[in-house]
């Protein structure tokens, strides 16, 4: 069996290609700015789903103690590894201060979103006040 290299197929050559993939990369570069703040509002939910599953496990201890507390284990509460520990977590979580009447809870983002050195700060208390301390 004889092979036929001979016949000519029509295919784009390097040039070509490497001109598309410099015009994708120069869209990018345009659009990364815009998008930044949405990939730190996206982020941010990470924060506010655990503090609010955090306020919830508090809610549960007060009941059964009447008092708050700042140790995740009494919580059962597992925070999970940001991305300084190995893990995918944006936040790391602590409760800063709890009583028997109060409690808040912080979640400080562990990378800077939008690169400008400032980073994301989510708090929550005892009476479900979830606000962003600092803005990234």
């Amino acid at each position: 069996m004889k092979l036929n290299f001979s016949k000519k197929v029509n295919a784009y050559n390097l040039q070509e290609l490497l001109v598309v993939l410099v015009i994708i990369g120069i869209l990018i570069l345009i659009a990364l700015p815009t998008l930044m703040p949405q990939i730190a509002k996206a982020k941010s939910i990470e924060a506010q789903s655990q503090l609010n599953h955090i306020h919830g496990l508090q809610k549960t201890y007060f009941y059964l103690h009447s008092k708050y507390t700042t140790d995740f284990n009494e919580l059962d509460f597992i925070p999970p590894k940001n991305l300084n520990n190995g893990g995918k977590a944006y936040y790391s979580y602590e409760v800063i201060e709890a009583s028997s009447n109060n409690y808040k809870a912080r979640a400080t983002a562990v990378s800077d979103f939008d690169g400008d050195g400032v980073f994301n700060v989510w708090e929550i208390d005892h009476d479900k006040n979830l606000k962003e301390v600092v803005k990234d």
